[in-house]
């Protein structure tokens, strides 16, 4: 396991939730940005298959897949909070 690469993703875990409710509670779209968030799917991806195929076995792949799962929700609070805004407009 490396040290300092399961240091970053804990730095990087640790602003997801965050995010994640700072979303629910607004209800707004503002300030996120779809295309940033398929950019670090696509980085976190990349780490979870260097990990399935070359260590397996390192519990780096589990913060992998925490972050992944985090982004993931933020992902997809960012489209219901899009369908949030576009509904208020409608009414």
């Amino acid at each position: 396991m490396s040290v300092f690469e399961g240091i970053m993703l804990i730095c990087f875990g640790v602003a997801w939730p965050v995010s994640i409710v700072k979303s629910i509670k607004s209800k707004s779209s503002g300030g996120k940005s779809s295309f940033f968030l398929y950019i670090i799917l696509l980085g976190y991806i990349s780490g979870i298959t260097n990990k399935l195929l070359n260590k397996p076995d390192d519990i780096v792949l589990y913060l992998y897949i925490l972050n992944f799962a985090m982004v993931f929700v933020d992902l997809m609070l960012l489209y219901r909070n899009k369908r949030f805004e576009k509904m208020n407009k409608i009414t």
